[in-house]
């Protein structure tokens, strides 16, 4: 008596995973799978997002679209400052007061790198163009011969 009622709970088991588990795939494999950027449907790799590559491509700019818009707004002014400090910089080492770099549209918060002589002098950089303040309204400019360092 008790294998007989051990042996009917088993089949009800059974029939309930078995169940369950063909109602899980159905679910999974029925339901539409659509592009993550035009909503069309996709057909082929069951991985598979995007119905092509332009998808692909419109999806990824337009998540990153903030990230790369800060970075080409800094890019766009350390540009800027490099193009100002070679226009005023033609032979290479000049002095200019400070209202004329302004006044140029420099922004003096961005520059690539510095540059700390053994006297403690600061050198700032944009790429290959940099400047020393000698006070407070003059510079010294200089063009760096050998931007990339050889280490």
């Amino acid at each position: 008596m008790q294998l007989e009622s051990f042996i009917s709970v088993l089949k009800r088991l059974n029939t309930d995973i078995f169940l369950y588990i063909r109602e899980f795939k159905t679910s999974q494999y029925m339901k539409k799978r659509v592009c993550l950027e035009c909503g069309e449907p996709l057909h082929g790799r069951s991985d598979q997002k995007f119905c092509s590559d332009a998808c692909r491509t419109a999806y990824h700019n337009r998540m990153h679209a903030d990230r790369d818009s800060m970075i080409r707004r800094i890019n766009s002014i350390l540009r800027k400052n490099r193009n100002i400090l070679m226009r005023l910089n033609p032979t290479g080492k000049a002095k200019v007061n400070r209202e004329k770099l302004i006044r140029e549209g420099f922004n003096f918060s961005y520059y690539t790198n510095t540059y700390v002589t053994k006297t403690g002098n600061t050198y700032y950089y944009c790429y290959d163009q940099g400047y020393l303040p000698l006070s407070d309204d003059l510079y010294f400019l200089v063009r760096r011969q050998e931007y990339i360092d050889q280490n």
